[in-house]
Protein backbone atom coordinates (compact mmCIF):
# COMPACT_ATOMS: atom_id res chain seq x y z
CA UNK A 1 0.00 0.00 0.00
CA UNK A 2 1.21 3.60 -0.46
CA UNK A 3 3.11 4.48 2.16
CA UNK A 4 2.40 8.54 1.97
CA UNK A 5 -1.33 7.59 1.57
CA UNK A 6 -0.75 5.19 5.22
CA UNK A 7 0.61 8.37 6.48
CA UNK A 8 -1.62 10.82 5.99
CA UNK A 9 -4.45 8.04 7.36
CA UNK A 10 -2.21 7.55 10.42
CA UNK A 11 -1.93 11.07 11.09
CA UNK A 12 -5.47 12.03 10.30
CA UNK A 13 -6.47 9.20 12.83
CA UNK A 14 -4.24 9.72 15.26
CA UNK A 15 -5.18 13.44 15.42
CA UNK A 16 -9.08 12.26 15.36
CA UNK A 17 -9.30 10.37 18.13
CA UNK A 18 -7.09 13.17 20.42
CA UNK A 19 -9.17 15.67 19.84
CA UNK A 20 -12.30 13.93 19.87
CA UNK A 21 -11.02 12.32 22.88
CA UNK A 22 -11.76 9.01 22.04
CA UNK A 23 -7.92 7.99 23.57
CA UNK A 24 -5.65 9.82 25.55
CA UNK A 25 -2.72 11.08 23.59
CA UNK A 26 0.11 8.78 25.27
CA UNK A 27 -2.20 5.53 24.40
CA UNK A 28 -3.04 7.23 20.48
CA UNK A 29 0.92 7.97 19.97
CA UNK A 30 1.32 3.82 20.89
CA UNK A 31 -1.52 2.24 19.38
CA UNK A 32 -1.83 4.31 15.86
CA UNK A 33 1.74 3.80 14.63
CA UNK A 34 1.77 0.37 15.35
CA UNK A 35 -1.74 -0.78 13.67
CA UNK A 36 -0.43 1.34 10.22
CA UNK A 37 2.90 0.18 10.61
CA UNK A 38 1.77 -3.29 10.32
CA UNK A 39 -0.49 -2.31 7.70
CA UNK A 40 2.63 -1.18 5.82
CA UNK A 41 4.42 -4.43 6.14
CA UNK A 42 6.92 -3.89 8.87
CA UNK A 43 5.27 -5.49 11.54
CA UNK A 44 8.41 -7.65 12.54
CA UNK A 45 10.93 -4.02 12.59
CA UNK A 46 8.03 -1.76 14.67
CA UNK A 47 9.76 -2.88 17.55
CA UNK A 48 13.46 -1.50 16.66
CA UNK A 49 11.74 1.21 15.29
CA UNK A 50 9.93 2.41 18.04
CA UNK A 51 13.54 1.77 19.83
CA UNK A 52 15.17 4.14 17.95
CA UNK A 53 12.48 6.91 18.06
CA UNK A 54 12.53 6.56 21.56
CA UNK A 55 16.14 7.15 21.52
CA UNK A 56 16.25 10.25 19.76
CA UNK A 57 13.92 11.96 22.06
CA UNK A 58 16.01 10.31 25.31
CA UNK A 59 18.21 13.28 25.68
CA UNK A 60 15.28 16.01 25.08
CA UNK A 61 13.60 14.25 27.31
CA UNK A 62 16.31 13.84 30.57
CA UNK A 63 16.96 17.38 30.05
CA UNK A 64 12.69 18.35 30.25
CA UNK A 65 12.61 16.27 33.86
CA UNK A 66 15.66 17.33 35.45
CA UNK A 67 14.36 20.90 34.29
CA UNK A 68 11.00 20.59 35.34
CA UNK A 69 12.25 19.13 38.08
CA UNK A 70 14.75 22.19 38.92
CA UNK A 71 12.04 24.86 38.54
CA UNK A 72 9.37 22.48 40.31
CA UNK A 73 12.55 23.42 43.45
CA UNK A 74 12.09 26.77 42.47
CA UNK A 75 8.67 27.06 42.41
CA UNK A 76 8.23 25.08 46.27
CA UNK A 77 11.20 27.78 47.54
CA UNK A 78 8.87 30.45 46.55
CA UNK A 79 11.42 32.46 43.99
CA UNK A 80 8.82 33.08 41.80
CA UNK A 81 6.53 34.52 44.81
CA UNK A 82 7.87 38.28 44.34
CA UNK A 83 7.39 38.53 40.83
CA UNK A 84 3.77 36.87 41.32
CA UNK A 85 3.40 39.83 43.66
CA UNK A 86 4.61 42.37 41.80
CA UNK A 87 2.39 41.04 38.89
CA UNK A 88 -0.81 40.99 40.86
CA UNK A 89 0.21 44.53 42.41
CA UNK A 90 0.70 46.15 39.17
CA UNK A 91 -2.45 44.34 36.67
CA UNK A 92 -4.54 43.77 39.99
CA UNK A 93 -7.17 41.45 38.57
CA UNK A 94 -7.65 42.83 35.58
CA UNK A 95 -7.18 40.32 32.77
CA UNK A 96 -6.47 42.32 30.18
CA UNK A 97 -3.61 43.59 31.61
CA UNK A 98 -1.90 39.68 32.67
CA UNK A 99 -2.99 38.63 29.49
CA UNK A 100 -0.68 41.29 27.56
CA UNK A 101 1.84 40.72 30.80
CA UNK A 102 2.27 37.12 29.64
CA UNK A 103 2.56 38.00 26.03
CA UNK A 104 5.26 40.50 26.86
CA UNK A 105 7.30 37.90 29.68
CA UNK A 106 7.01 35.16 26.72
CA UNK A 107 8.08 37.32 23.95
CA UNK A 108 11.23 38.61 26.20
CA UNK A 109 12.11 35.44 27.69
CA UNK A 110 11.93 34.02 23.87
CA UNK A 111 14.74 36.08 23.05
CA UNK A 112 17.22 32.92 24.05
CA UNK A 113 16.11 30.98 21.67
CA UNK A 114 15.17 27.68 23.93
CA UNK A 115 11.26 26.84 23.96
CA UNK A 116 11.55 24.50 26.89
CA UNK A 117 13.63 27.82 29.32
CA UNK A 118 10.96 30.10 27.43
CA UNK A 119 7.72 27.93 28.72
CA UNK A 120 9.39 27.02 32.23
CA UNK A 121 10.26 30.73 33.62
CA UNK A 122 6.71 32.06 31.72
CA UNK A 123 4.40 28.99 33.35
CA UNK A 124 6.26 29.26 37.07
CA UNK A 125 5.87 32.75 37.07
CA UNK A 126 2.26 33.21 35.32
CA UNK A 127 0.20 30.07 35.98
CA UNK A 128 0.03 31.39 39.69
CA UNK A 129 -1.28 34.37 38.73
CA UNK A 130 -3.56 32.75 36.20
CA UNK A 131 -5.08 30.55 38.83
CA UNK A 132 -5.58 33.19 41.59
CA UNK A 133 -7.13 35.53 39.36
CA UNK A 134 -9.60 32.63 37.91
CA UNK A 135 -8.55 32.93 34.00
CA UNK A 136 -8.16 30.01 31.45
CA UNK A 137 -4.59 28.74 31.58
CA UNK A 138 -4.54 27.81 27.82
CA UNK A 139 -4.60 31.38 26.93
CA UNK A 140 -1.03 30.94 28.61
CA UNK A 141 0.00 28.35 26.83
CA UNK A 142 -1.60 29.87 23.29
CA UNK A 143 0.49 33.13 24.38
CA UNK A 144 3.60 31.28 25.43
CA UNK A 145 3.62 29.13 22.15
CA UNK A 146 2.73 32.25 19.28
CA UNK A 147 5.61 34.49 21.11
CA UNK A 148 7.97 31.69 21.33
CA UNK A 149 7.63 30.43 17.45
CA UNK A 150 7.97 33.99 15.97
CA UNK A 151 10.76 34.75 18.15
CA UNK A 152 12.21 31.69 16.44
CA UNK A 153 13.00 33.63 13.60
CA UNK A 154 15.82 34.87 14.99
CA UNK A 155 19.35 33.61 13.95
CA UNK A 156 19.51 32.16 17.07
CA UNK A 157 16.58 30.22 17.43
CA UNK A 158 17.38 27.24 15.03
CA UNK A 159 14.87 27.18 12.34
CA UNK A 160 16.88 30.29 10.19
CA UNK A 161 20.05 28.53 11.01
CA UNK A 162 18.93 25.13 9.58
CA UNK A 163 17.23 26.97 6.64
CA UNK A 164 20.31 28.88 6.14
CA UNK A 165 22.38 25.53 6.37
CA UNK A 166 20.50 23.33 3.88
CA UNK A 167 20.26 25.97 1.32
CA UNK A 168 23.74 26.89 1.61
CA UNK A 169 23.02 30.78 2.37
CA UNK A 170 23.81 33.32 4.60
CA UNK A 171 21.56 33.28 7.79
CA UNK A 172 21.50 36.91 7.64
CA UNK A 173 20.08 37.04 4.01
CA UNK A 174 17.38 35.31 5.58
CA UNK A 175 16.75 37.06 8.93
CA UNK A 176 17.35 40.86 7.91
CA UNK A 177 14.68 41.49 5.54
CA UNK A 178 12.84 38.95 7.66
CA UNK A 179 12.26 41.83 10.60
CA UNK A 180 9.86 43.87 9.70
CA UNK A 181 7.48 40.80 9.11
CA UNK A 182 8.71 39.63 12.56
CA UNK A 183 7.51 43.20 14.11
CA UNK A 184 4.17 42.90 12.51
CA UNK A 185 3.56 39.79 13.99
CA UNK A 186 4.71 40.78 17.57
CA UNK A 187 2.22 43.21 17.02
CA UNK A 188 -0.81 40.49 16.05
CA UNK A 189 0.27 38.38 19.47
CA UNK A 190 -0.26 41.51 21.45
CA UNK A 191 -3.40 42.02 20.05
CA UNK A 192 -4.50 38.92 20.20
CA UNK A 193 -3.88 38.92 24.14
CA UNK A 194 -5.41 42.03 24.41
CA UNK A 195 -8.53 40.52 22.89
CA UNK A 196 -7.98 37.38 25.03
CA UNK A 197 -7.93 39.85 28.28
CA UNK A 198 -10.64 41.42 27.29
CA UNK A 199 -13.03 38.27 26.79
CA UNK A 200 -11.79 37.13 29.70
CA UNK A 201 -12.31 39.71 31.57
CA UNK A 202 -16.00 39.86 30.94
CA UNK A 203 -16.07 35.96 31.58
CA UNK A 204 -15.30 36.92 34.79
CA UNK A 205 -17.95 39.61 35.23
CA UNK A 206 -20.38 37.36 34.66
CA UNK A 207 -19.14 34.32 36.57
CA UNK A 208 -18.93 36.98 39.38
CA UNK A 209 -22.35 38.48 39.10
CA UNK A 210 -23.86 34.68 39.27
CA UNK A 211 -21.88 33.85 42.78
CA UNK A 212 -19.45 31.85 40.81
CA UNK A 213 -16.03 31.74 41.77
CA UNK A 214 -12.71 30.16 42.68
CA UNK A 215 -12.33 27.58 45.26
CA UNK A 216 -10.14 28.47 48.14
CA UNK A 217 -6.35 27.38 47.12
CA UNK A 218 -5.41 23.54 47.72
CA UNK A 219 -2.36 23.41 49.97
CA UNK A 220 -0.96 20.19 47.59
CA UNK A 221 -1.52 23.33 44.52
CA UNK A 222 1.80 23.98 43.20
CA UNK A 223 0.25 27.50 42.56
CA UNK A 224 -0.38 28.11 46.20
CA UNK A 225 1.64 30.98 47.80
CA UNK A 226 5.04 29.38 49.60
CA UNK A 227 7.54 30.70 51.45
CA UNK A 228 10.60 32.56 50.02
CA UNK A 229 13.83 31.03 50.65
CA UNK A 230 17.46 31.72 49.65
CA UNK A 231 15.49 34.29 47.11
CA UNK A 232 19.50 35.55 46.21
CA UNK A 233 21.12 32.19 45.83
CA UNK A 234 18.18 30.74 43.88
CA UNK A 235 18.05 34.01 41.47
CA UNK A 236 21.59 33.46 40.82
CA UNK A 237 21.62 30.04 40.61
CA UNK A 238 18.54 30.30 38.33
CA UNK A 239 20.99 33.14 36.18
CA UNK A 240 24.05 30.95 35.82
CA UNK A 241 21.65 28.09 34.35
CA UNK A 242 20.61 30.04 31.83
CA UNK A 243 23.61 31.40 30.83
CA UNK A 244 24.85 28.26 30.67
CA UNK A 245 22.16 27.30 28.50
CA UNK A 246 22.70 29.93 26.26
CA UNK A 247 26.27 29.44 25.74
CA UNK A 248 26.70 25.29 25.67
CA UNK A 249 28.94 25.45 28.18
CA UNK A 250 27.87 22.16 28.43
CA UNK A 251 24.94 19.12 27.40
CA UNK A 252 21.71 20.99 28.66
CA UNK A 253 20.99 17.51 30.33
CA UNK A 254 24.04 17.79 32.19
CA UNK A 255 23.64 21.60 33.27
CA UNK A 256 20.20 20.91 34.20
CA UNK A 257 20.97 17.99 36.63
CA UNK A 258 23.95 19.15 38.37
CA UNK A 259 21.45 22.80 38.88
CA UNK A 260 18.73 20.37 40.41
CA UNK A 261 21.07 18.89 42.67
CA UNK A 262 22.67 21.59 43.74
CA UNK A 263 19.10 23.44 44.11
CA UNK A 264 17.94 20.39 45.74
CA UNK A 265 20.17 20.02 48.26
CA UNK A 266 20.01 23.93 49.15
CA UNK A 267 16.93 24.64 49.46
CA UNK A 268 15.31 21.29 51.07
CA UNK A 269 18.25 19.58 53.13
CA UNK A 270 15.99 17.10 54.43
CA UNK A 271 15.67 13.94 52.51
CA UNK A 272 12.02 13.97 54.03
CA UNK A 273 11.45 17.65 53.26
CA UNK A 274 12.87 16.66 49.37
CA UNK A 275 10.07 13.85 49.23
CA UNK A 276 7.02 15.94 50.29
CA UNK A 277 7.66 18.63 47.96
CA UNK A 278 8.91 16.78 44.95
CA UNK A 279 6.10 14.39 45.24
CA UNK A 280 3.26 17.56 44.52
CA UNK A 281 5.20 17.44 40.84
CA UNK A 282 5.66 13.85 40.61
CA UNK A 283 2.05 13.46 38.58
CA UNK A 284 3.31 16.19 35.82
CA UNK A 285 6.37 14.32 35.51
CA UNK A 286 5.09 11.27 35.11
CA UNK A 287 2.87 12.51 32.49
CA UNK A 288 5.21 14.61 30.33
CA UNK A 289 8.04 11.36 30.56
CA UNK A 290 5.46 9.25 29.02
CA UNK A 291 4.24 11.13 26.24
CA UNK A 292 7.89 12.70 25.02
CA UNK A 293 8.91 8.45 25.02
CA UNK A 294 5.64 7.60 22.80
CA UNK A 295 5.96 10.25 20.74
CA UNK A 296 9.62 9.32 19.98
CA UNK A 297 7.77 5.87 19.19
CA UNK A 298 5.42 7.28 17.02
CA UNK A 299 7.83 9.30 14.85
CA UNK A 300 10.10 6.31 14.89
CA UNK A 301 7.64 3.80 13.39
CA UNK A 302 6.82 7.08 10.67
CA UNK A 303 10.30 7.67 10.08
CA UNK A 304 11.58 4.19 10.12
CA UNK A 305 9.05 3.18 7.60
CA UNK A 306 9.63 5.64 5.46
CA UNK A 307 6.36 7.65 5.37
CA UNK A 308 7.11 10.75 6.55
CA UNK A 309 9.34 11.45 3.38
CA UNK A 310 6.73 9.69 1.74
CA UNK A 311 4.63 12.15 2.38
CA UNK A 312 6.54 14.73 1.54
CA UNK A 313 7.49 14.20 -1.51
CA UNK A 314 3.80 13.58 -2.80
CA UNK A 315 2.98 16.96 -1.37
CA UNK A 316 6.11 18.85 -3.61
CA UNK A 317 5.38 16.57 -6.59
CA UNK A 318 1.71 17.52 -6.35
CA UNK A 319 2.80 21.02 -7.10
CA UNK A 320 1.60 22.04 -11.17
CA UNK A 321 4.31 23.13 -12.99
CA UNK A 322 2.64 26.41 -13.96
CA UNK A 323 2.82 27.32 -10.21
CA UNK A 324 6.59 27.08 -10.18
CA UNK A 325 7.07 30.45 -10.14
CA UNK A 326 4.92 30.73 -7.06
CA UNK A 327 7.29 28.41 -5.12
CA UNK A 328 7.88 31.21 -2.46
CA UNK A 329 4.06 31.47 -0.87
CA UNK A 330 3.65 27.64 -2.11
CA UNK A 331 6.52 26.71 0.52
CA UNK A 332 4.81 29.02 3.26
CA UNK A 333 1.68 27.16 2.96
CA UNK A 334 3.06 23.78 3.01
CA UNK A 335 5.54 24.60 6.00
CA UNK A 336 1.70 24.98 7.77
CA UNK A 337 0.93 21.36 7.75
CA UNK A 338 4.25 19.44 7.36
CA UNK A 339 5.34 21.47 10.60
CA UNK A 340 2.90 19.75 12.52
CA UNK A 341 3.82 16.40 11.92
CA UNK A 342 7.51 16.68 10.88
CA UNK A 343 10.71 17.54 13.20
CA UNK A 344 12.61 20.75 12.37
CA UNK A 345 15.94 18.84 11.04
CA UNK A 346 13.15 16.57 9.11
CA UNK A 347 12.22 19.36 7.14
CA UNK A 348 14.84 21.85 6.91
CA UNK A 349 17.46 19.18 6.30
CA UNK A 350 15.47 16.99 4.01
CA UNK A 351 12.55 18.62 2.37
CA UNK A 352 13.54 22.21 2.09
CA UNK A 353 16.41 21.64 -0.38
CA UNK A 354 14.13 20.18 -2.69
CA UNK A 355 11.72 22.62 -2.44
CA UNK A 356 14.85 25.33 -2.88
CA UNK A 357 15.99 23.10 -6.27
CA UNK A 358 12.48 23.18 -7.16
CA UNK A 359 12.66 27.39 -7.09
CA UNK A 360 15.87 27.35 -8.36
CA UNK A 361 14.70 25.80 -11.54
CA UNK A 362 11.65 28.86 -11.92
CA UNK A 363 14.61 31.94 -10.99
CA UNK A 364 13.21 32.18 -7.12
CA UNK A 365 16.07 33.53 -4.80
CA UNK A 366 17.15 30.44 -2.05
CA UNK A 367 16.48 33.24 0.35
CA UNK A 368 12.80 33.64 -0.08
CA UNK A 369 11.88 29.63 0.32
CA UNK A 370 13.92 30.10 3.38
CA UNK A 371 12.17 32.78 4.49
CA UNK A 372 8.89 31.36 3.71
CA UNK A 373 9.60 28.04 5.20
CA UNK A 374 10.03 29.80 8.82
CA UNK A 375 5.76 30.73 8.36
CA UNK A 376 4.62 27.55 9.60
CA UNK A 377 6.77 27.56 12.93
CA UNK A 378 3.52 28.86 15.04
CA UNK A 379 1.87 25.50 14.05
CA UNK A 380 4.37 23.19 14.54
CA UNK A 381 4.55 24.54 18.33
CA UNK A 382 0.93 22.48 18.59
CA UNK A 383 2.38 19.29 17.09
CA UNK A 384 2.33 16.25 19.19
CA UNK A 385 5.06 15.00 17.90
CA UNK A 386 7.59 17.49 19.68
CA UNK A 387 8.43 17.38 23.16
CA UNK A 388 7.87 21.10 24.71
CA UNK A 389 3.47 20.88 23.87
CA UNK A 390 3.76 18.07 26.89
CA UNK A 391 5.80 20.25 29.16
CA UNK A 392 3.37 22.67 28.47
CA UNK A 393 0.68 20.55 29.29
CA UNK A 394 2.02 18.78 32.03
CA UNK A 395 3.23 22.01 33.88
CA UNK A 396 -0.56 23.57 33.14
CA UNK A 397 -2.27 20.22 34.15
CA UNK A 398 -4.50 20.28 31.09
CA UNK A 399 -5.29 17.61 28.62
CA UNK A 400 -3.21 18.14 25.80
CA UNK A 401 -6.22 17.60 23.26
CA UNK A 402 -7.96 20.09 24.95
CA UNK A 403 -4.50 22.64 24.64
CA UNK A 404 -4.19 21.76 20.83
CA UNK A 405 -8.16 22.32 20.28
CA UNK A 406 -7.96 26.03 22.10
CA UNK A 407 -4.77 26.98 20.45
CA UNK A 408 -5.02 25.37 16.93
CA UNK A 409 -7.18 28.37 15.19
CA UNK A 410 -4.82 30.90 16.92
CA UNK A 411 -1.79 29.01 16.01
CA UNK A 412 -3.34 28.63 12.12
CA UNK A 413 -4.37 32.66 11.65
CA UNK A 414 -0.72 33.52 12.95
CA UNK A 415 1.05 31.00 10.33
CA UNK A 416 -1.49 32.76 7.77
CA UNK A 417 -0.46 36.13 9.15
CA UNK A 418 3.44 35.90 9.23
CA UNK A 419 3.15 34.26 5.52
CA UNK A 420 0.67 37.67 4.24
CA UNK A 421 3.31 39.93 6.25
CA UNK A 422 6.59 38.23 4.72
CA UNK A 423 4.79 38.79 1.59
CA UNK A 424 3.99 42.61 2.16
CA UNK A 425 7.37 43.46 3.40
CA UNK A 426 9.20 41.96 0.81
CA UNK A 427 10.86 39.16 2.57
CA UNK A 428 9.00 36.80 0.09
CA UNK A 429 8.04 37.89 -3.53
CA UNK A 430 4.62 36.54 -4.91
CA UNK A 431 5.04 35.06 -8.34
CA UNK A 432 8.20 35.64 -10.80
Amino acid sequence: MNLAVLGFAALGVFMALVLAKQLSAVVALILVPVVFGALAGFSPQLGDMMIAGVKDVAPTGLMLVFALLYFAVMIEAGMFEPLVRKVLAVAGDDPVRISVGTAILALTVSLDGDGATTALVTISAMYPVYRRVGMNPLILATLLGLSNTIMNWLPWGGPAARAATALRIDIMDIVGPMLPAMGLCILAILGLALAFGRRERRRLATDAAAGRGLAPPDEADPTTPKETRNLALNLILTVTLMLGMVSGLAPLPALVMSAFAIAVTINFPSMKEQKEKLAVHGETVLMMVSLIFAAGAFTGILSGTGMIEAMAQSLVASIPAELGPYIGPITGLLSMPLLIFMSNDAFFFGLLPVLGATGAAYGVPAEDIARASLVGLPLHGISPFIAPIYLVASLLRCDVGALQRFALPCALLMSLFALFAVMATGAVAFGG
